[in-house]
């Protein structure tokens, strides 16, 4: 049934038997055990993360849907989480481990995390946000990088480019190192920066052997409570989180066509929409071209990073 959210969202909160809906963001809802025999089954500390197939642009949630996006980004932040050597949150991810047969697929049971307030971000190429604040000051969060950039430049080695995470329908801010540092204390700053860089080199370097450049990616952390360990939470190297360039049309100096929601962003803002960006009224709804066009740059991402046909 349809629910506004405390943060604004409405909702379809699925009746999932053995778990209670708790909380919505713009395109995740999260469910927890509702009784002791689910608890038990699935992890007493532990939390049911299912994919929709919400999207959203310009920090609001459209009225439109991509059909299969939950689908997509949840089978492919599985496969990333399986490549890349550090400790997540995924406990159980099919119906025979204990996720809920109605979203098997688009849902993983995984750990209830402390999630640290930073957006881990690292960039491997200026664009952006970061191209933005390279043009005024020859910085990206406090980063000086040499004269000369452009757009889509490659920069000589990633660097670890934090915000501090934002509600819902609020802008993420970019922050320095020293302001994570202010926040969590130096050891957990350095090591949030050092795990950051780590995935995105592995990462980048796995996608580039696909034909796909990972110009930036955005991943966050939390505390394992039971273990203490800093633990990869969240979706992983998606085009929802990651700005994925194809290889084989790179050119520095000019923006780079995306797998991501490229479609969306460049319809919102055309004379055909409507839509005033700086005003009040949400966005309206999407046409069908713009889906399906949306919708297969998705699939596109996910077969030519995982080698695999997406069903």
């Amino acid at each position: 049934m349809p629910e506004n959210n405390s943060n604004g969202l409405q909702t379809e909160t699925l009746d999932l038997p053995g778990w209670k809906h708790v909380y919505s963001g713009k395109v995740r809802d999260l469910y927890v055990p509702a009784d002791d025999a689910t608890a038990a089954e699935a992890g007493q500390d532990c939390v049911l993360v299912v994919a929709s197939d919400r999207i959203s642009a310009y920090d609001h949630v459209l009225s439109s849907e991509i059909p299969d996006k939950g689908r997509i980004l949840t089978q492919l932040s599985l496969w990333w989480f399986e490549q890349l050597g550090v400790e997540h949150h995924v406990l159980a991810s099919t119906a025979a481990e204990g996720v809920p047969a109605e979203v098997e697929g688009r849902a993983m049971i995984c750990k209830r995390l402390e999630m640290f307030p930073v957006e881990c971000i690292a960039r491997g190429y200026l664009t952006g946000s970061g191209l933005a604040e390279y043009r005024k000051s020859g910085t990206v969060c406090d980063i000086p990088l040499p004269a000369g950039l452009v757009d889509g430049s490659r920069l000589e080695h990633a660097i670890f480019t934090p915000s501090a995470k934002a509600e819902v329908g609020e802008h993420d801010e970019n922050i320095t190192y020293d302001d994570v540092v202010a926040m969590v204390g130096d050891d957990i700053a350095a090591r949030l920066s050092e795990l950051t860089l780590k995935i995105y080199t592995r990462a980048e370097e796995i996608a580039r052997g696909r034909g796909i450049i990972l110009a930036d990616t955005k991943v966050e952390f939390g505390i394992d409570t039971a273990t203490g360990v800093i633990t990869l939470g969240d979706e992983v190297l998606t085009p929802d989180s990651s700005r994925f360039w194809d290889a084989s049309t790179y050119e520095p100096g000019k923006a780079q066509p995306s797998y991501d929601k490229q479609f969306v962003r460049d319809w919102l803002t055309s004379a055909e929409s409507g839509w005033d960006r700086s005003g009040d009224t949400p966005p309206p709804a999407l046409p069908a071209d713009v889906v399906e066009k949306t919708r297969a740059r998705y699939v596109e991402a996910y077969e030519k990073l995982t080698g695999r046909t997406f069903a």
